[in-house]
């Protein structure tokens, strides 16, 4: 069974896109193999986009198990960025991109504690230290922690 996710929750309106972008997500889904973390983008009016997140077969307990252990490891978010951008899987499907991670294989560099190069690290410093102001976290300097690849950690309330 797939867990979908749409990551940007907005009121519901005439025209609203979203159940079909779900049912098309939940459609993609299932032509993938389990364990798998999806990203899948629709690009809305204007430039915008709409990111839904799936996990095929396993994939939503096997992505909270490895945050779990990544959290406990104290990796950050460009360890987060780093790992899932090693195994990534990208395609397309007319407009619609579809970023694949199979999460065995980021599990396994969690285990063995792979971490993000420096410049890695530095180049999302000076990403966030350019951030708008209403979007830069405040709270603590430096690298945010372990974003997530599993559901709790992913759908979690900002706070």
């Amino acid at each position: 069974m797939n867990t979908l996710t749409d990551h940007r929750q907005a009121p519901a309106q005439t025209g609203d896109a979203r159940p079909v972008e779900l049912a098309v997500a939940e459609s993609i889904a299932d032509g993938f193999e389990p364990e798998l973390w999806l990203a899948i983008t629709f690009p809305r009016p204007g430039g915008a986009l709409r990111v839904c997140w799936a996990w095929t077969g396993g994939g939503a307990e096997l992505g909270n198990r490895i945050d779990g252990h990544a959290l406990t490891a104290g990796l950050d978010a460009a360890d987060n960025f780093e790992l899932c951008d090693r195994h990534r899987r990208e395609s397309w499907r007319g407009r619609i991109h579809i970023g694949a991670h199979p999460l065995r294989p980021i599990f396994a560099d969690v285990q063995a504690g792979v971490r993000a190069p420096e410049e890695r690290r530095a180049q999302l410093r000076r990403f966030i230290d350019v951030a708008p102001p209403q979007t830069r976290p405040t709270a603590r300097p430096g690298v945010p922690r372990w974003l997530g690849v599993g559901p709790d950690l992913l759908n979690r309330k900002a706070p």
